[in-house]
């Protein structure tokens, strides 16, 4: 079985019905197994700053699929739920991103594994450490806990824990 770790992201209400949605159509599919959830997390949006703070989480799961067919389910997951591509990095429904594909790493450019931006996004590594903080990242051989302690202060200030009642 294969294991992966998928990051989820949310900015359009009602967030957190489009979270739990996408964790129900991935726990839905016969070959994926969610065996790790992490905390929801808010951020401040990074690369797009007009718009709404996000939800963010990653989850860990099992998987017979192949990476393609990983990312080809989680593509129709964010058409499903009406992800829009109008604006890199803008507003969307839900965005669901293939982190880690067991230890590989994939270099064809609609699918690279690690993800290649991962190291620098407190939004991934704070849940990913929550999860899984020994986990350790082929592309930068360096443990989930190492790279969330090389980020800045500033790029850790922008995420917190979520809860429902503010």
């Amino acid at each position: 079985m294969n294991q992966a770790f998928l990051s989820l992201g949310t900015n359009i209400e009602p967030r957190l019905d489009y979270l739990d949605e996408a964790i129900e159509l991935l726990e839905d599919h016969r070959d994926i197994t969610v065996n790790r959830k992490s905390s929801i997390y808010e951020t401040v949006p990074v690369g797009y700053a007009n718009q709404a703070d996000f939800l963010n989480m990653v989850v860990g799961i099992e998987t017979s699929l192949q990476p393609f067919a990983l990312l080809d389910y989680c593509q129709q997951i964010e058409n499903r739920l009406g992800r829009k591509r109008n604006i890199r990095f803008g507003p969307r429904t839900i965005d669901l991103d293939i982190l880690t594909y067991n230890l590989e790493n994939s270099t064809v450019e609609k699918l690279l594994i690690p993800h290649p931006r991962m190291n620098e996004r407190a939004f991934v590594l704070i849940p990913l450490h929550e999860i899984a903080p020994d986990f350790k990242i082929p592309l930068w051989n360096k443990r989930a806990r190492e790279l969330l302690q090389l980020l800045q202060e500033s790029d850790i200030k922008g995420v917190r824990k979520w809860t429902q009642n503010g």
